[in-house]
Parts: structure tokens; sequence; C-alpha cells
């Protein structure tokens, strides 16, 4: 029996990199359906809706609520996570898109230093909708449920990918330790729920900085430098002293303050240096990697997905790299 038409669910769809997501798809020849609380349709900063915008089925559901969207999970030969936040006050969204460093600065401030949801290590966010327990762990944990549990309406050539759309951890300690905490939560429930199963595939994207100069301009000269810092580490002679060498050197000189359980490294200092040396990657090119990873034929690319792999995915070549060096990570 010949396989259908790849449709492929959505999870924040009308959002930053869901919305391109959704574009990079249709120009593959997928079918394309986007969930989200709104179930509106996506616009850009400026209120236009692109020509792509009338391809996609925009639907209204809740990620927490599978009753919402269980209908949806047959007729799908794969699904795209894309639900999460960077900060517990979402706003800080509308600053990006905007422009608006002020804005930015302020809500940056009261969630780290202040006296934002985040900034209290001690308070859960277990419960809270906006917090990132429920954004980034518990949303993802129970789509990957329902999806898994789903029977395919439709033939398949080859396993049902669950993509989940995690981090590199890259913002401490500008950002709480939390965000990056939960999103390792939730790739380590997701592999659990898909162990064993022949059936589906777990993969878990890890972009770095995602930038875009059109719709989050602010991010442009962020990415910019991290591009030349990433460049020049990665060109510096080997044996010679590096600032993200320097960093790791020190980190490694502090006590350890978390747990043997935790999931990501207990010095921030650590990440400052991952800052250095990852490069920024441009949405749609994480929307492109996506979508190749969404692919049931592609039962190569499972596991971690970082920014070489992403890279090396869509065809992306650099001196000293080329697609051949790349290779797909299998652990969390």
């Amino acid at each position: 029996m010949q396989a259908a038409l790849p449709r492929i669910l959505v999870v924040g769809g009308n959002g930053f990199l869901g919305s391109a997501v959704c574009k990079a798809a249709l120009a593959r020849g997928m079918e394309v359906t986007s969930i989200s609380s709104s179930g509106a349709p996506f616009k850009t900063p400026k209120g236009h809706s692109p020509a792509w915008v009338s391809k996609v089925d925009w639907q209204a559901a809740d990620a927490m609520r599978p009753e919402t969207y269980l209908h949806l999970l047959p007729g799908a030969t794969a699904v795209v996570h894309t639900l999460g936040t960077l900060l517990e006050d979402t706003r800080y969204k509308k600053a990006l898109s905007e422009g608006n460093i002020p804005a930015l600065a302020g809500i940056v401030a009261s969630n780290v230093l202040g006296s934002g949801p985040s900034s209290n290590p001690l308070a859960s966010g277990e419960g809270r909708p906006n917090s990132y327990e429920s954004l980034n762990r518990d949303a993802a944990i129970r789509v990957c449920e329902a999806f898994v549990s789903s029977t395919p309406s439709v033939p398949l050539d080859g396993p049902r990918p669950f993509v989940y759309v995690s981090a590199e951890d890259i913002f401490r300690p500008f950002i709480p330790a939390r965000y990056i905490e939960t999103k390792r939560e939730a790739e380590l429930q997701i592999r659990h729920k898909v162990a064993g199963n022949p059936d589906y595939r777990a993969v878990y994207i890890r972009p770095s900085l995602i930038y875009h100069p059109h719709f989050r301009p602010l991010t442009s000269p962020i990415a910019a430098m991290l591009d030349l810092s990433a460049t020049i580490h990665r060109t510096a002679p080997q044996g010679l002293p590096t600032p993200s060498g320097f960093l790791r050197s020190l980190a490694s000189t502090f006590p350890s303050s978390s747990s043997p359980q935790s999931l990501i490294s207990a010095s921030p200092l650590d990440s400052v240096a991952n800052a250095l040396t990852i490069p920024p990657i441009h949405v749609d090119h994480v929307a492109e990697a996506i979508c190749i990873a969404a692919d049931t034929r592609r039962v190569d690319v499972q596991g971690v997905v970082d920014v070489a792999t992403m890279r090396g995915l869509i065809g992306w070549s650099q001196k000293g790299q080329t697609q051949a060096d790349v290779h797909i990570r299998t652990n969390v």
C-alpha cells in the first residue's frame, strides 16, 4: 500500500518557530495542521497574513487537554511540538517582535533578578499555566502520550516521528536554570514514552539562539556577535587558550552544587562557554531541519539534533566541516 501524503501536526504553529515550520512543510509538499490555544492563523508582527497561511488547517486546542485534539492524531504522520517559553513572563515575545529594548530589559530583570514568577529558585511552577514546567515540559509530555497512544488511519512508510523543540544550554545566568532543566526533563520523559515502540521515534531539536532580522530584530546583532565568537573558537589553533576554555576551566574549580540527578551542568559558566562556541541559527534553517526530521522515511534522524547536525541535514557546509562530518546523536 502506498504511503499517504505526509501530514504534520504542529503544536504552536502560529508562533515564531511554529509558523516557520508550517511554511517550510508546505514548501516540501506536506499537508499541515496547526493547533494553538486560540486557533488563530499566523500573522506577521505588522499584522500581515502571508499567502501560505491559507493552506494551513488552523485549529484551536489545548496541549494539556488531549481530548481537544485527539481526533487530529490518527491522520498525522508526524507531530512537531514547538510550544515553549524562554521566560515565564511571556510578554517578552511581543517585546522581541517589536524590537522594544526597554520593555525586554525590564521583563528580563524582573524575571531573573526581581519579582518575576521565575525569580525565586525555591518557588515551584507546578500547575501554573505559564510556568516552565507547564509550557516546556508537561505540555510536550501530554501531547507525546496522546500521539503514541493513537492508531494511525493512514498508511506509513516508517515510524511516526515526534519532534520536540528543545534547546542548547546557552542562556544561563541571564535566563533562569529552570528553563533548560525543564527542556531536559521533557526529553527524558519523551524518550521513555517512545522507548521500545518501533512504530514511533523521538527527535529532540536543540537550537542555539534562533534569530530573524525582521520578525525579531533584536536578535540579529546578538547573533552576529555570537557567530563571530563561534568562528574564532572554531578556527583557533589547537592548544591556544580561548575564552570558552578559560570559562570551562574556571567552572571546574568550583564545587558542584547540583544533585547527581541534575540534567545540566552545575555552573552557568559552562552555559556561557556554550554560547561562545555554538553558532546561532536562522529560524528558517531550524524549520527546514525539523521538516526533514518529521519525514517518516528518515529513520536515521532520531535522538538529539544539535546545530551542527541541523546544518548537515539541510546541506549546510563550511570550511573544515562538511555534511559527512555530521552525526546524529541518540543520547539525551
